[in-house]
């Protein structure tokens, strides 16, 4: 298990290091064929905020037996809708493995930076809101510097940063998925969960 890794996002093979941490960590899960849950938070509102959404539009595709994704740009999970989403997933699925996708703000060395952590994320930390903790993993990427004017730090955080982050963990997510479960599994349309 991972206590906490920070991989530089422009480093050539960063992507293979995002897949080969979150494959040891989901392989047990998979094999207790426990529901994963790719839970991408933010907005599309604010450049900063958007990561979340982001990989879960580049990861609509990825929806097969044991996977769902909550949180993409049409349908982001935000501060107003995140603990009815939690319950929801609660109560759909018995025993789920919430992997949870934030943007987050830290020092100007880490800026570009994924981080990834066996703990629950503390969404909505950088604004001051009082949001419960969620995901039995959480990947972070580190879209800006931390200090004051949170808000508006977010609000001009630069598109690039922020895409290339989206680019670098959906691809990551994607070949631990395929390195771990193996190819196409997708499930019928009617029983896609994806909001």
């Amino acid at each position: 298990m991972v206590n906490k890794v920070l991989i530089n996002s422009m480093d050539n093979n960063s992507v293979f290091k995002v897949r080969d941490i979150l494959s040891k960590e989901i392989l047990s899960i998979a094999k207790e064929q426990r529901p994963i849950i790719l839970l991408c938070i933010g907005t599309d509102r604010s450049t900063g905020d958007s990561l979340g959404p982001l990989v879960g539009d580049k990861l609509n595709f990825l929806i097969r037996d044991h996977i769902f994704i909550y949180g993409n740009l049409e349908s982001p999970i935000h501060a107003k809708n995140l603990c009815e989403t939690i319950n929801k997933i609660k109560s759909i699925y018995k025993n789920p493995y919430i992997i949870a996708v934030d943007a987050c703000l830290g020092s100007l060395q880490s800026v570009g930076g994924i981080i990834i952590e066996n703990k629950p994320i503390m969404p909505g930390a950088a604004m001051n809101k009082d949001l419960p903790p969620v995901g039995d993993l959480s990947i972070t990427g580190v879209v800006n510097i931390a200090g004051s004017l949170e808000f508006m730090v977010l609000q001009n955080t630069r598109l690039y940063v922020v895409m290339h982050l989206a680019d670098i963990i959906s691809r990551g997510i994607y070949h631990s998925i395929i390195k771990t479960l193996g190819g196409k599994k997708t499930i019928s349309s009617s029983n896609k969960n994806f909001i």
